[in-house]
């Protein structure tokens, strides 16, 4: 077992105006000369991690880290009602992305993220991939309706009593029907007592998810700060309830895009939020593409699968 590198703190960072009245939180760490790579971190709208930039070599790795927006350090923040959620979009998010690496002078960089990340990595790389050097995804997602559905409705099969009470949540005329599109209203309503317990209920849901994996951790969600909850659950209802503003199966059909990027995807077997099916369909599309199976490692991550990790972006240190 190798152990991720210690923690490091960022040389530079900032707010950067993306225009739309956002500015975007964004830092720097490692060597300003190492191989460029930026962490996109999952959510939507959980903010960056500085645990994630122990996986990158500082003497080898100039890592870049940013919040999307509406969260972490980024201003608007979601958890206000007053901040408006119709200039956040996947294809607001890449914009910023490409303005960040503009703004960094970097010309090409390693993508890695996981979960939502790898949907908003996927975007970008498609969208963008000259300017791509390599991508490593850890719990793959292309956030398509089938796999929202499956999240927040299917799964519930082997959770009925916790996704029952996720369901019975809602008025009665709603729970037959679109159930994250109900939430997203709920979220957003003027009302800060009924936003703030869908956030609670829709996070009580997603515990239960994650808790029942294997090495699943209790309270992931809700032990979250409740502003950090507000914006988390908000962004996420808001981007699922619009398929991730993405045709259905949109980053399947365009992983010839792809072609030319080494990539290395990661993924547990035992993962009930987002089933391993996905990260098989993305590489049989994407030929440059190898797949791990960890088969003891649900969502939340294991110590072989964070190994797993560690290995990928060794491979690609060095590289310009």
């Amino acid at each position: 077992m190798t152990e991720p590198y210690p923690l490091y703190e960022p040389y530079a960072q900032g707010l950067l105006d993306v225009g739309d009245g956002q500015l975007m939180y964004w830092n720097a760490s490692g060597d300003p000369a190492g191989t460029p790579a930026v962490v996109v971190h999952g959510g939507p709208g959980s903010g960056h991690s500085p645990g994630s930039r122990r996986y990158f070599d500082p003497a080898r790795y100039h890592v870049v880290q940013f919040d999307q927006r509406g969260c972490g350090q980024s201003r608007p923040h979601a958890a206000e009602a007053t901040t408006g959620l119709e200039h956040n979009t996947t294809g607001h998010l890449i914009a910023d992305m490409e303005r960040l690496r503009e703004h960094l002078g970097i010309d090409k960089w390693l993508l890695y993220g996981g979960s939502w990340g790898s949907t908003l990595i996927l975007a970008y790389a498609q969208a963008h991939p000259e300017r791509v050097s390599a991508i490593v995804l850890c719990g793959v997602t292309m956030t398509r309706p089938e796999e929202t559905d499956w999240l927040y409705r299917s799964v519930g099969r082997f959770l009925p009593g916790p996704w029952e009470e996720f369901r019975d949540f809602l008025p009665p005329a709603d729970r037959d029907g679109d159930l994250v599109a109900a939430y997203s209203r709920l979220l957003n309503s003027p009302d800060e007592t009924v936003r703030r317990a869908a956030a609670n209920a829709w996070a009580t849901w997603e515990d239960a998810v994650i808790s029942h994996e294997s090495l699943g951790k209790p309270n992931a969600y809700t032990d979250r700060p409740s502003d950090a909850l507000m914006a988390f659950t908000r962004i996420t209802a808001h981007y699922f309830s619009q398929h991730a503003f993405l045709e259905d199966g949109q980053l399947l059909r365009d992983a010839g895009r792809l072609a030319g990027i080494p990539g290395e995807l990661i993924h547990g077997r035992l993962d009930l939020g987002g089933p391993l099916y996905t990260a098989w369909q993305l590489t049989e599309a994407w030929p440059d593409a190898r797949l791990t199976v960890i088969d003891e490692s649900g969502h939340t991550g294991s110590p072989r699968m964070r190994d797993a990790v560690l290995a990928a972006i060794e491979r690609f240190a060095g590289q310009h």
